[in-house]
């Protein structure tokens, strides 16, 4: 088998209501829709969800380096051959999102051909995943409404919130009207997007004690080295790392440095190789992960839950999966569905994005 052909086609689907953040909004979903075409009539398919504001990657770089960079490279290449495939990107420096969106491809491809669902192929732990929510900037009374509903709606009972504001009592707030109002039981952690200083989330940890928040997500920037390590050294919960630790590369250098001492894995920017590269540092050392969300349509989703439930390490907290539902629409022809709080894997070959192609036509961009 051969690829005969590399297609980015960028596309915008438009949100309900925008996600608030430390270090962005997000409006509409300015995507790109990857397809790898072979010889043999197997399509690999992918979602590329560009960040500029977090890793500089926009909509049109990414169907520029898959059309002028990558499909040079891997035109007539064994999709089976994904070593090679990586070793040819790799001479191109960044670019995570488009990288991982051609590895989850060349993943689907394979589970295409011998007929096995990709989780399978990644581990086979499990059918389905947890389903972590994530709340954006909102008045508190506003934010613990939204999850009570996501809670009755779709039992879902772990919540990510977005903090990073200042005041800092507006974050503080947030996670006592939510502890208060959701109980015991739920499990809430923080994001601050490199929102803070070291010291503010120092300030934020002493203000929130007793609250049973379960883990802290980039509180600050992790290159200021030294306010980090200071934060990590004092924190009594986990210090994710997210923006700071995109590769394997990056993953080393924080955990051994004491930059974090949990690091959150996403596969639309590290697809499910590098993923998986990630997820045996971890285990190695003995450090928890989460699998994250780059606020992923249906499609990103799925190729997470595929991972996610791949693992057990990965299976074992909930996993960043429901922001698709603040979407207007999306282009997968069969809608993801959560029940009890869990999202399944699909049973079909590869990652089971089947494509609606009238959705498609109507949202592609020139």
């Amino acid at each position: 088998m051969k690829i005969t052909a590399l297609e980015a086609i960028p596309y915008t689907i438009p949100y309900t209501r925008p996600l608030r953040f430390a270090s962005g909004e997000v409006h509409t979903a300015d995507h790109v829709l990857l397809r790898l075409h072979t010889d043999e009539g197997i399509v690999g398919v992918a979602d590329a969800p560009p960040r500029p504001y977090t890793y500089g990657e926009t909509q049109a770089s990414i169907v520029s380096i898959v059309n002028e960079v990558f499909s040079p490279q891997l035109v007539g290449m064994d999709p089976f051959d994904r070593e090679k495939a990586h070793a040819a990107m790799h001479r191109t420096v960044h670019n995570q999102v488009a990288k991982g969106a051609v590895d989850i491809a060349l993943w689907d491809i394979a589970g295409k051909a011998l007929g096995v669902p990709v989780h399978k192929l990644l581990g086979g732990w499990s059918e389905s995943m947890s389903v972590a929510h994530m709340l954006g900037f909102k008045p508190a009374e506003e934010l613990l409404e939204e999850a009570l509903r996501f809670g009755e709606e779709h039992g879902i009972t772990t919540f990510k919130l977005k903090v990073g504001r200042r005041p800092l009592s507006l974050d503080v707030e947030a996670c006592r009207i939510l502890r208060e109002g959701l109980g015991e039981d739920a499990e809430i952690y923080l994001d601050a997007n490199r929102g803070w200083s070291a010291n503010e989330a120092l300030e934020v940890l002493r203000r929130t004690e007793g609250l049973g928040i379960s883990l802290l997500e980039e509180p600050c920037d992790a290159k200021e080295t030294m306010g980090r390590r200071r934060l990590v050294s004092r924190s009594p919960i986990p210090v994710v790392g997210d923006e700071s630790t995109p590769t394997p590369g990056d993953v080393s250098r924080e955990l051994l440095s004491g930059g974090c001492t949990a690091v959150c894995i996403k596969t639309a920017r590290s697809g499910f190789t590098e993923a998986a590269e990630i997820l045996g540092l971890c285990t190695g050392l003995g450090v928890d992960v989460t699998m994250g969300n780059q606020i992923d349509t249906q499609v990103g989703s799925l190729a997470t839950v595929a991972f996610g439930a791949a693992h057990r390490a990965t299976s074992a907290r909930a996993g960043e999966l429901s922001n698709f539902l603040d979407m207007s629409d999306d282009l997968l022809a069969e809608p993801l569905r959560i029940e009890g709080g869990r999202i399944r894997t699909r049973a079909t070959p590869g990652v089971g994005a089947e494509i609606d192609e009238s959705k498609l036509a109507h949202y592609r961009q020139a």
